[in-house]
């Protein structure tokens, strides 16, 4: 193994930060929105929920594909310079101090607020004796018929336990038996259909009893007349990182073969394994050897495993009146409040730039909704990656199918973790008479597009939205995204030629006002990148401000370094993931970095080019990342309207100008919150953006 100081040189000397350090960082920051003490004790629940839920994903996708490589012996070197074992030791042991800091805070600072807020978590051993009788009798007509022992000795395998399941490891022992070792190992798996904490009502408030504690209790009942040595509780992850081989029958093959991918996640090897402190060794061995893992891959958490529960404290109804109210979402700039036109005459008049959630997504989903019902709308085509529950947006193309209107909808069914909902709702669609296409071949259509084809007295006119976000009406609640809504006859074509490639066999050679990957993006972006730096050079006015989810591509980075030796002035603003280091002498002196996490999910992606003085403003549903340039079917959109390229300046500029959700990030791949100088006023973006105007956009300016 390499000693410790030199991993942390190699992870010094390296001019990039490593991808999954770096997204152990952000969740820290996700966890310093839960140490805010002016939150309520239900919204500081939610964002610790938020790490818990970020971190089995991350367990799922990032650690099941760093074994990938150690399981099958694949050579893997790290942007932070470490081969696949050295950096499996390092990661494992920063995200072992990130569990502690978890524990920690959840035991000391919120478990100790509970009672002054109107709950309780606690055992079966702190109720009444009535509370105790109305907990049994739910173990026995509910829980009791549910739960499985599943024995594993000489005569049993060793069982299949479930991804993300709470599991009891019980260990027996039968002094009938004729063995040197008259231990036994069973497994009780808790059913996900039953809630995770058992509610009592008292006068002075809730009590929420755990399951786990309540099926220890009476777990003698599933043993009976049997001697119990041990009772753990335990939870595993399990790979859910795997690469799809399509088959060129789209349409049953590579449906068939995805739903044999699905339930490689249910038997995908162990990556972590969560357990209450005092477990059996005995028992542990035995699941070391069984899923080839170590005292790494072991977390211990002494007060509840999975945090992620306490999703039902925090949505409980009882508690509703305690959580902020949602402000209302304001009308977009650019439109009149008390405007009567239409959807199609209002965009008739002017391109319309949302901004989403201080825009509602109403009136990205009045124009599809109106298009359904329009007889002069001929055709309607659009882009899907994720779908709210009981979704608008499926409802209006069922009924433009039914209206007799053209219909195709490209349904990207690899979108992880949202695979099934997608399959599910794109038969629904297919069955009604839509054109449906399941993906394009292996690369995943992350681009957001809708175009509506109208006919408008002897000519046809098309109606085009493209965004930043899903066609989702819950997460545009929730994300910060924008779309553009437009009837520019250029972006039409564009979007025509796009659809007829992903649902045929055209091939354009280019765009007016889209970038598209996998074939263009990365170069494009480098070429506006290089073309700052030359206006640098040239002592021109020069500078660039990025606005993305995560920044990792190799290529792009080096771009922008060389962008910054060249004296240009570069912002950018990277929520999550950041492989580029600022502020390192001769190599990005000239670059800052910040990340902003707060009330809502920053999801926007905004690319802007100072363009000596007449600014280059792409927006687009691209990150700066090798999956984004390569593997992805993408876009970004040229925004060319004068007033939606103000209002596009402002988000970035009010993203520069934050000092309650801003974290800026050093040379060494580490976040310090903005401190608020004494006298300074506050600026919270997630306040401020609803109370923008007309005049604030215009006015609004990077350089």
């Amino acid at each position: 193994m390499v000693h410790k100081d030199k991993i942390t040189d190699l992870i010094q000397s390296s001019n990039y930060v490593s991808r999954d350090l770096s997204w152990l960082q952000f969740n820290y920051r996700v966890l310093d929105q839960a140490k805010k003490a002016q939150r309520t004790i239900f919204e500081r629940l939610k964002f610790l929920a938020i790490t818990a839920s970020n971190f089995d994903e991350f367990f799922m996708v990032r650690v099941g594909s760093l074994y990938n490589y150690l399981d099958y012996g694949k050579s893997r070197l790290d942007y932070s310079g470490l081969r696949e074992e050295q950096f499996r030791d390092k990661l494992y042991s920063d995200i072992h101090e990130f569990n502690n800091e978890q524990s920690r805070f959840y035991n000391e600072e919120l478990l100790p607020q509970f009672e002054a807020n109107g709950f309780s978590v606690c055992g079966i051993e702190e109720l009444t004796g009535k509370e105790k009788k109305e907990v049994e009798s739910y173990f026995h007509k509910t829980i009791f018929p549910m739960l499985t022992p599943m024995v594993y000795d000489n005569y049993h395998t060793f069982p299949i336990l479930q991804n993300l399941l709470l599991i009891f490891g019980i260990v027996t022992v039968d002094h009938t038996a004729n063995l040197k070792d008259k231990r036994k190992l069973s497994f009780v798996q808790v059913p996900k259909n039953l809630p995770r904490f058992f509610e009592v009502e008292r006068e002075d408030g809730l009590i929420f009893i755990p399951i786990e504690s309540i099926i220890r209790t009476h777990i003698r009942k599933l043993f009976r007349n049997v001697e119990i040595e041990s009772v753990d509780l335990f939870r595993i992850t399990r790979n859910g990182d795997y690469t799809l081989q399509e088959s060129e029958d789209l349409e049953t093959d590579f449906i068939n073969e995805l739903k044999l991918k699905l339930k490689t996640r249910r038997t995908g090897r162990v990556v972590r394994v969560e357990i209450t402190p005092g477990y059996s060794d005995w028992m542990a061995d035995i699941l070391k050897e069984k899923w080839n893992v170590d005292d790494l891959n072991f977390f211990e958490n002494p007060a509840i495993i999975d945090y992620t529960s306490l999703w039902q404290i925090v949505k409980h109804k009882a508690f509703k009146y305690l959580m902020p109210p949602s402000r209302q979402p304001v009308t977009p700039l650019g439109i009149s409040k008390d405007h009567e036109e239409d959807i199609f005459s209002l965009l008739q008049k002017n391109d319309i730039l949302l901004h989403h959630p201080y825009n509602s997504a109403d009136q990205m989903l009045e124009l599809l909704e109106a298009s359904a019902e329009d007889p002069n709308v001929l055709a309607i085509k659009m882009t899907i990656y994720r779908l709210a529950d009981d979704s608008r947006v499926t409802s209006a193309l069922l009924k433009a199918v039914e209206n007799g209107k053209h219909v195709s909808a490209l349904f990207e069914v690899k979108a992880r973790f949202d695979e099934e909902n997608n399959i599910s709702e794109a038969k629904k669609l297919q069955d009604a008479g839509c054109f449906v296409i399941y993906g394009i071949t292996a690369l995943k259509t992350h681009t957001k597009l809708m175009l509506i084809v109208r006919k408008e007295g002897s000519k046809v006119k098309r109606y085009v939205h493209l965004g930043t976000g899903n066609y989702n009406e819950s997460t545009a609640k929730l994300y910060t995204d924008i779309g553009l809504m437009t009837t520019n006859d250029v972006y039409g074509e564009d979007v025509s030629e796009f659809f007829n490639a992903i649902t045929g066999h055209s091939r354009p050679t280019g765009y007016n006002r889209l970038l598209t990957a996998p074939n263009e993006m990365r170069d494009g972006l480098i070429q506006l990148i290089d073309n700052e730096a030359q206006n640098a050079r040239d002592g021109l006015p020069s500078g660039i401000v990025i606005k993305v989810n995560s920044l990792q591509d190799d290529k792009f980075i080096d771009a922008l370094y060389r962008a910054s030796q060249a004296g240009v002035n570069i912002k950018l603003i990277v929520r999550g993931i950041c492989c580029l280091k600022p502020g390192r002498k001769g190599l990005s002196e000239n670059i800052t970095i910040r990340s902003i996490v707060g009330e809502y999910l920053e999801h926007t992606r905004l690319f802007y080019f100072h363009n000596n003085g007449e600014p280059v403003v792409y927006g687009g549903s691209a990150d700066a990342m090798v999956r984004s340039f390569d593997r992805r079917i993408e876009s970004l959109f040229l925004i060319e309207d004068e007033f939606c390229k103000q209002e596009a300046i402002m988000i970035l500029a009010y993203n520069l100008k934050d000092n309650v959700n801003a974290y800026e990030m050093s040379e060494d791949g580490n976040y310090t919150p903005t401190i608020t100088k004494e006298g300074e006023t506050i600026f919270d973006i997630h306040k401020e953006f609803f109370n923008a105007t007309d005049e604030l956009a215009r006015k609004a300016k990077l350089f």
